[in-house]
């Protein structure tokens, strides 16, 4: 009787001394460590298009010479957040921001389309989006934070400057016209 009580105790405890570290707020789900958790980067100057350059003007008349970019993308198990900010940049002007697939590349198009989290349709909820409208001096931010994870081997790998704000309804949603300018992200 006396091993069955023991027994009965150790089965209890299993686990007892985890609980602190999985503690986490109501309806988000177990914390994650730190070793899950994603960070991607990116920014700098804004260049011409070159092979490797990773902070891409494709169109200068909107994104003008010595304008520049800083870009973060972190998530943990169930948030991801997204932040950019720009300097000089064209004053008073609306812009569509996006993560997108693939590094920024010679050509606008090879950043391939919007990273999605879960299926292919454009909306805010399944897509980031970071549009931004400038002061005064060109300077803006923006941060988007949405209730998902990235996944690791599905990561965004660059953000995507458009020339005009995101569509948010319709067949057109999701569609900013031309891409601009283009940062790449890589994870740190």
């Amino acid at each position: 009787m006396r091993i069955l009580g023991v027994l009965a105790v150790a089965l209890l405890c299993v686990g007892c001394g985890e609980r602190a570290a999985d503690t986490h707020p109501a309806g988000h789900g177990p914390a994650v460590a730190s070793s899950a958790e994603i960070r991607l980067t990116g920014g700098g100057v804004f260049s011409a298009p070159e092979p490797r350059a990773s902070v891409i003007a494709y169109d200068t008349t909107l994104v003008p010479p010595g304008a520049t970019a800083r870009v973060t993308a972190e998530s943990g198990a169930v948030l991801a957040t997204s932040t950019v900010t720009v300097t000089g940049m064209l004053p008073g002007r609306t812009y569509g921001v996006h993560l997108h697939v693939n590094p920024c590349g010679l050509k606008p198009e090879d950043a391939g389309p919007h990273y999605q989290h879960a299926h292919a349709h454009a909306s805010a909820q399944n897509e980031v989006w970071l549009d931004f409208t400038t002061d005064a001096r060109g300077e803006a931010a923006a941060t988007a934070t949405r209730d998902w994870a990235f996944v690791a081997g599905r990561l965004p790998r660059s953000l995507v400057i458009h020339a005009e704000p995101t569509r948010t309804a319709g067949a057109e949603a999701g569609v900013a016209g031309p891409r601009v300018a283009c940062v790449t992200l890589i994870q740190s």
